[in-house]
């Protein structure tokens, strides 16, 4: 049995967990969270006493503590462990995450951007186990990447793989990785608001009636989801336009990679009947079918609690890599 620490640093919150180990699954016993502080320093002095809170109330887990992982939003560099001004942290610009873990726990320490994070997270315990070759696709606020290639994370010459979320589907759009008609613009929760902005937007404009999931000020993607749940013709149109894009991007992913697996997680996995028809449909027109006919496209199997396994899955990452 061996103990896994994971840091999870959010613009809005950071979490800890702890994690038992076997050589296939692991439990996690104990988990907190709290808002992140205004400054880096003090982030990552409330990390470090909150972690050693939980070490004390579990003594013989932290007798086995082997690794931390950290898991962050992106730009970081991995290697020297330098969080890179990501634009959900201000003031988070080239600091070191690794070493005051490193020095106080005396263990190694380890860190990745969250959609890595949650990559690997899938690969060892969730949907992807048993893999070579898979696709992690957030699809959430944002839609970025983490690539399992060959057995093994792939980040990249600088921690820039798995940007997909800036791949240009459409001349035109809406804004994601400030791209119009970008992967993100398309796909994510963002995106779908904004087409649905779109519609009321055009309804305004020409005196027509407003859909039934809000005003221009009110809609959310959430709301829009459950409109189309509930059959209103323009949020199902929405969501068709939107698994039409999915499939857009998986077949560019699909033919490049050759992967085994593609993940989704977050809205795929809470949505998948109202976006799979479309991308299929879509995935069939442009994907080699030799390539699609290998390649299993499924949600999450961690679901929502993907983001609780990402940081112990860059522990036990960095464990295995000795």
């Amino acid at each position: 049995m061996l103990t896994f620490a994971g840091l999870d640093i959010g613009g809005t919150k950071c979490a800890i967990t702890l994690g038992r180990a076997t050589d296939h699954d692991i439990d996690i016993i104990a988990k907190t969270s709290f808002p992140t502080a205004s400054t880096p320093h003090e982030t990552l002095q409330q990390l470090l006493h909150e972690l050693d809170n939980l070490l004390e109330q579990h003594p013989d887990d932290k007798t086995r503590l082997q690794t931390i992982g950290i898991s962050c939003g992106g730009p970081l560099d991995s290697t020297r462990g330098l969080i890179l001004s990501p634009p959900n942290l201000p003031n988070w610009d080239h600091i070191d995450v690794i070493t005051p873990f490193q020095q106080y726990f005396g263990v190694p320490v380890g860190l990745q951007n969250d959609a890595n994070a949650c990559a690997l997270a899938e690969w060892q315990w969730g949907a992807g186990r048993g893999t070579r070759n898979m696709i992690f696709l957030t699809f959430g606020t944002g839609m970025g990447a983490g690539l399992i290639l060959d057995g093994r994370l792939y980040a990249g010459t600088n921690d820039n793989a798995g940007e997909v979320g800036h791949m240009r589907l459409a001349e035109d759009g809406p804004v994601g990785y400030n791209k119009a008609g970008s992967f993100e613009g398309f796909c994510s929760g963002g995106g779908i608001a904004r087409l649905a902005q779109s519609l009321v937007s055009r309804r305004l404009e020409h005196g027509e009636q407003l859909p039934s999931f809000g005003s221009l000020d009110t809609i959310t993607t959430k709301a829009v989801a459950e409109a189309a749940q509930n059959g209103d013709p323009d949020a199902v149109q929405i969501f068709r336009e939107v698994g039409r894009q999915l499939g857009r991007g998986l077949a560019l992913l699909i033919d490049i990679l050759n992967p085994q697996k593609v993940v989704i997680g977050s809205i795929y996995a809470r949505q998948q009947e109202l976006l799979q028809p479309c991308m299929l449909e879509e995935l069939r027109k442009e994907a080699l079918p030799g390539s699609l006919s290998v390649c299993e496209i499924v949600p999450a199997g961690l679901g929502e609690q993907v983001g609780d396994y990402a940081a112990l899955s860059v522990a036990r990452a960095l464990y295995l890599k000795g």
